[in-house]
């Protein structure tokens, strides 16, 4: 159980007690400040009865113990743990008994003040002494110094033992709590960005015929604000951390991509992203000038990793675009436009007088996922370039126009039963014939002016082709959308690309098949993630086991999965626009409404998105029929 509001976690099991023991224990920037935090009341553990998360930074865990010597199994004292991610725990003891009660309450503390990379590794080292220190306790290290402060202040303080002890006094039906604060030295009240009044992202809300989705949209809103980091430079914009325990910093690649599908919420955390995002790019001279750096990344089996700064530097100028039909203002989008441009630059001057975006490493494949990101950037790119009145848009286009032409010489891969996209080609130009995930990026086209999709790197026939083969069972596990496809050599339920159902990708092939026509297939996705989003509590990791779904199963949880991340809670909203079918046209004055025909989850209400600066609430029918029920004043319904 993962408490988050960054920089501060709080990871705990289901019993409640901190052991020390993996990551159990609080954490502060990626520090552990407490490891070990065990309670005794009357000399005994309470036994755990109940364990829940109450929101995306608070969990609640609930304890009995009997210490009275009447007869029969009922509990007399309730024992209650509210544990939350800015490093405090209250602890309230609720006495059922008929007689006034006095019980010893004692707290064991320590730490290791380890850093998360060398726990995870199995490094955390020792526990450290303790000292007495105000009303609690503190340690030191080399790396640092952290303490815990009591609020009412403990009888007895113990620093060889690590404990706090009370004597507290029960009246019948009577209650009392204590107080635990964990910070390390010199550290205030944690501030976390997604808890300030001027959080980028909106409090939408859903309703209607099926219950899981509003739940989703609450849980997936929550994570999405306890992701929330301010950038050290300018700490008024904010992006999200890729996810929780694991990825708790900037990753760009994943940041951008999960910001362009929050934009229903609001354009803030996108130009936040942006502006972050900006302040990397690599200037000056030389083959990577006007890229956003990233780190490589496991391509699974069959392809070497691939670069996250390439997909950064491709989703920079697309963000910005989109961002800007949703409603990001003329001022925002002229200041980000530079940079923006500088990424497009990158790509025309990385191509040169070829045709394929190459693999940024000598010798590398090119890559099928990689061309479609390049197509979306020049078509999206152009179209900004073109409504800012700065030159370069025919050129972009004239070269996309060359790639749709090569890509669907060289990349499709004829078979009896109609073919399939090549996920690369080798330097020597063999294409790489295995399916997988990575081809929902040939759907995901994006959005240009009036509603409309850009064109994609296939053609319609290969497109349905493209929509029965992500639907067919080898992709479509039941739970989402398979790494790499179950009869492929290599597939691994469990790989990180090599199997595993990754959200983000389910969601952008749900939103590719639902704009292409292909609703059946996007409505197996679509039910398969929900179903998975309530066994996982409506809080969906980044990925989970491609096991066969069958009657009765449930997704398996994969353990270096981060719960909550950014793209999946970002998923749930690309979802929900994707039922709803919104386009909007900002600088256009218009908004477009496809929804899914089929109406697949029944009626469906959503308040408090945000178009153009506005709230904006749609509902639609179980016809799959589209009403807009609040807008911004003067936006009218597109054709």
């Amino acid at each position: 159980m993962i408490c988050v509001a960054l920089p501060g976690l709080a990871i705990s099991t289901e019993q409640g007690q901190l052991t020390g023991r993996g990551l159990e224990g609080f954490y502060r920037a990626g520090r552990r400040v407490l490891s070990r935090c065990q309670l005794r009341v009357a000399g005994r553990e309470p036994l755990a009865v109940q364990a829940r998360m109450a929101a995306a930074d608070r969990a609640r865990f609930v304890g009995t113990l009997r210490v009275t010597p009447q007869p029969g199994p009922d509990p007399d004292v309730i024992v209650e743990r509210h544990r939350s991610a800015d490093g405090t725990e209250r602890i309230t003891l609720h006495s059922a008994a008929l007689r006034p009660l006095r019980l010893p309450v004692e707290v064991a503390l320590g730490t290791d003040l380890a850093d998360l990379g060398a726990i995870a590794s199995g490094n955390a080292g020792p526990e450290l002494p303790a000292s007495v220190h105000d009303s609690g306790l503190r340690w030191s290290s080399a790396a640092g110094n952290a303490s815990v402060t009591a609020e009412p202040p403990p009888a007895d303080a113990l620093a060889s033992a690590g404990l706090l002890r009370w004597e507290v006094d029960l009246p019948p039906g009577g209650s009392t709590s204590v107080e635990l604060r964990v910070r390390p030295d010199g550290a205030g009240p944690l501030r976390a960005a997604g808890r300030a009044a001027t959080s980028p992202v909106a409090p939408a809300r859903a309703a209607g015929d099926d219950p899981r989705v509003p739940a989703l949209l609450r849980t997936s809103i929550e994570d999405l604000q306890s992701l929330l980091l301010r950038d050290p430079e300018s700490p008024s914009d904010t992006h999200l951390a890729a996810g929780a325990p694991w990825r708790c910093g900037l990753a760009p690649a994943d940041a951008l991509a999960a910001a362009r599908m929050a934009l229903p919420l609001g354009t803030g955390l996108a130009a936040g992203t942006l502006r972050t995002l900006a302040r990397t790019q690599v200037t000056g001279q030389g083959p990577r000038s006007g890229m956003i750096p990233g780190p490589r990344r496991d391509a699974g089996p069959h392809l070497p990793p691939g670069c996250t700064g390439t997909e950064a530097t491709l989703l920079f100028p697309v963000l910005l675009a989109e961002a800007r039909r949703w409603g990001l203002s003329a001022h925002d989008t002229e200041a980000l436009l530079p940079a923006a441009e500088r990424c497009l630059t990158w790509l025309r001057a990385t191509v040169d007088d070829g045709t394929y975006l190459p693999d940024p490493h000598p010798g590398g494949p090119v890559r099928c996922e990689t061309q479609a990101h390049a197509h979306r950037a020049a078509l999206l790119g152009a179209d900004l370039l073109d409504a800012c009145g700065r030159p370069g848009g025919e050129g972009l286009r004239q070269w996309a126009q060359a790639l749709r032409t090569a890509f669907r010489q060289d990349f499709w891969i004829d078979d009896l039963s109609g073919g399939r996209p090549a996920a690369a080609r080798d330097p020597d130009g063999r294409p790489v014939p295995y399916l997988g995930a990575a081809a929902v990026h040939l759907l995901d086209t994006g959005l240009l002016g009036g509603g409309a999709w850009a064109p994609g790197l296939l053609d319609r026939a290969r497109t349905e082709h493209l929509a029965r083969l992500l639907g067919g069972p080898a992709m479509d596990s039941g739970w989402g959308l398979r790494g790499l496809g179950a009869k492929e050599p290599g597939h691994n339920p469990f790989g990180h690309r090599a199997g595993a159902v990754r959200v983000h990708e389910t969601a952008l092939a749900v939103a590719g098949l639902a704009a292409a026509g292909y609703d059946k297939e996007a409505t197996s996705l679509l039910r398969g993630v929900l179903a998975a989003a309530e066994c996982f509590g409506h809080r969906l990791p980044e990925m989970y086991a491609g096991e066969q779904r069958t009657e009765g199963s449930a997704p398996l949880p994969h353990p270096a999965a981060c719960r909550p991340a950014a793209t999946s809670a970002a998923s749930a909203i690309l979802l929900l626009t994707t039922l709803m079918g919104i386009r909007p046209d900002a600088p256009a004055g218009t908004v477009t409404l496809r929804p899914m025909s089929s109406a697949p989850l029944g009626e469906i209400g959503v308040t408090g998105l945000r178009i153009a600066g506005a709230p904006f609430s749609v509902r639609v029918s179980r016809l799959g029929l589209a009403m807009v029920e609040e807008a911004a004043d003067g936006l009218q319904l597109g054709v």
